[in-house]
């Protein structure tokens, strides 16, 4: 294990929050485990980062035997000491406009897909003694919001797995954070609203920076959950 190079992975990181969150690790001078299921959009982000921490490996994360796989080639190359739990989807419709195989879909990536990656980098954490699990989930975790029914359901399921998670494996010096952003300028985002409220939203940069400043904190303090809103309140 000591000759793998140290490095942080992130899923959902071909694009908004997650590419953010990259693109800030590498500029500070961290090895970057990029995946997502957007092949196209990983190559294309590795084109424009055009920086040799930047390693990609395309993954679905909402199928569980895709990320096994490619978690035992990740753990072949590095030494993960940090997962970032990012990539998400979601729908901007009411509850008897979405299919059930719709929030199947959802709940599949932004729930059990996101559980599948921490179990299976677990292990890893439990053997070294150490690691950080940090969670992008969404205040709607938190707050009702119409028309993201199955998204609020799926980000308050890993925000409650989380927190149990946490309390059985402090005592292995694993740490588990949960942020919940308000809304952020990302591409998850209807063009429409983007247009009309791309002004007050969150940039994912800032997002990013605070994100390493949390990865970065040296010491046996923990903030467990941060809550991020724009300036001027929910959108």
């Amino acid at each position: 294990m000591e000759d793998k190079k140290i490095a942080v992975w992130i899923t959902g990181a071909s694009s908004g929050i997650g590419k953010a969150i990259a693109l800030e690790f590498i500029n500070n001078g961290i090895d970057v485990v990029a995946s997502s299921r957007k092949i196209d959009s990983l190559k294309k982000s590795k084109d424009e980062i055009n920086n040799e921490l930047f390693h990609y490996y395309p993954l679905d994360i909402s199928k569980p035997d895709d990320v096994k796989l490619n978690v035992k080639k990740i753990q072949n190359d590095f030494n993960i000491c940090c997962l970032i739990n990012n990539a998400g989807i979601t729908t901007f419709s009411p509850a008897d406009k979405d299919t059930f195989k719709v929030v199947e879909g959802i709940i599949k990536t932004n729930l059990l897909g996101a559980i599948s990656c921490i179990q299976n980098i677990l292990p890893h954490f439990l053997k070294t003694g150490n690691g950080l699990i940090l969670n992008i989930l969404s205040v709607a975790a938190r707050k009702t919001f119409e028309n993201s029914n199955a998204y609020s359901a799926s980000k308050a399921g890993l925000l409650a797995y989380s927190n149990v998670l946490r309390e059985e494996v402090r005592s292995n010096n694993i740490k588990v954070i949960n942020i919940l952003p308000g809304a952020t300028r990302t591409p998850i985002w209807p063009a429409e609203s983007l247009s009309k409220f791309a002004n007050k939203m969150m940039s994912p940069r800032d997002i990013a920076k605070l994100v390493f400043e949390i990865f970065n904190l040296k010491s046996n303090m923990v903030p467990e959950e941060i809550v991020l809103k724009p300036l001027q309140g929910d959108i």
